[in-house]
């Protein structure tokens, strides 16, 4: 048996972080997270997983996303990854105008929200991104 095939055997695999018997935050393959963390190629790994998935929730869910230029399916993508898709879609007057191809009206959908509120600059920056 490998090195790594022990350490898998031993340890196990849990997707979701959870506390070791240590009582440490820990996730994968016995990763305490909470003293070790995560290095930079690591978190760009997640971070263009989670893009990637989040392009896949908007393709499945919006017909009218593949017809969006790059920067508004951009916006839509990182709206997604920030809220995640359950908040996303009470987005129900941005989703309308999006489909209705309103622009401007969708970018004052996203600045009218507490979501707004919340990102600041964020959401002024995308909202901008929106309106082409």
């Amino acid at each position: 048996m490998t090195l790594e095939e022990s350490i898998k055997r031993h340890e196990g695999l849990r997707l979701k972080p959870y506390r070791c018997t240590s009582q440490k935050t820990t996730i994968g393959y016995g990763r305490n997270i909470e003293d070790v963390g995560i290095n930079k190629t690591e978190a760009l790994f997640m971070l263009n997983t989670d893009i990637e998935n989040c392009k896949q929730e908007a393709e499945m869910n919006f017909w009218f996303y593949e017809n969006l230029n790059q920067d508004r399916k951009d916006v839509v993508v990182e709206m997604i990854f920030n809220l995640g898709l359950p908040r996303f879609l009470k987005f129900k007057k941005l989703i309308i105008a999006l489909e209705d191809q309103e622009w401007d009206n969708a970018a004052d959908e996203m600045l009218d929200s507490r979501w707004h509120v919340q990102v600041g600059q964020r959401a002024v920056t995308l909202s901008n991104k929106m309106r082409g």
